[in-house]
C-alpha cells in the first residue's frame, strides 16, 4: 500500500459522495455490505490491475481498450504508445473511463480526467520520478526508452464507485 493518510482520507471521500450520487438502482446493489472501504481497497489493488479504458473518438463515438492499471495514491495510472488511438483521443479530450473487473468478485468503475505524467513536448509531472522508478521496479529496465516510447496518464477521478459481494472472499485472495 502506497497511500498516506490524506490519499486514504481522499478516497474514502470519493467512494462515499460517488455512491451517495447514484442512481437508486446503483444503491440497491452497491450497499455497504457490497462494497469496500478506501483501506480495504488499496490493499486489494495491488500491482498491474487490467483496466478497460473508455475513450470517445472526434466524432463522439466511444472506444474501448485494455490497458496496464496501477492503483498509486488512491488513483489509477496506465500507460500506451504515443502513437495508439487512445493516446491521440486523450490528448484532444482527457475525459476517460476505467473498468477492473475480477470475475463477479471484484468490479471497480472510475470516470474522471487524465492528465499526462511524461509529456514529449512538456514538464513531466512532481512525482513523475517516483512513479517512473515504481515502473522500472515493476516491467523492469533493460533498457526500455521510458521517455519516448511510453506515455503514462493519471486519471483524476470525479466518480467511483466498488462491487465486492464478498469482501471476505475478495480480501484472503489478496
Amino acid at each position: 500500500m502506497r497511500e498516506t493518510p490524506e490519499d486514504l482520507k481522499e478516497l474514502q471521500a470519493l467512494l462515499d459522495a460517488s455512491l451517495s450520487r447514484s442512481t437508486s438502482h446503483l444503491r440497491s446493489i452497491i450497499t455497504t455490505k457490497s462494497t469496500l472501504t478506501a483501506e480495504q481497497l488499496t490493499q486489494v489493488l495491488t500491482g498491474m490491475c487490467t483496466l478497460a479504458l473508455s475513450t470517445v473518438t472526434a466524432k463522439g463515438e466511444p472506444r474501448i481498450s485494455g490497458v496496464d492499471g496501477h492503483f498509486l495514491h488512491g488513483k489509477w495510472h496506465f500507460g500506451t504508445a504515443p502513437g495508439a488511438a487512445k493516446a491521440r483521443h486523450l490528448a484532444a479530450r482527457p475525459a476517460a473511463s476505467v473498468a477492473h473487473l475480477r470475475g463477479e468478485d471484484l468490479g471497480v468503475f472510475t470516470h474522471g480526467t487524465v492528465e499526462i505524467l511524461n509529456p514529449q513536448d512538456g514538464e513531466p509531472a512532481a512525482d513523475w520520478p517516483e512513479l517512473l522508478a515504481y515502473f522500472k521496479d515493476f516491467y523492469g529496465d533493460d533498457g526500455f526508452d521510458w521517455e519516448n516510447e511510453v506515455v503514462y496518464y493519471r486519471l483524476h477521478p470525479h466518480w467511483m464507485s466498488v462491487y465486492a459481494p464478498d469482501i471476505a472472499k475478495l480480501t484472503a485472495a489478496s
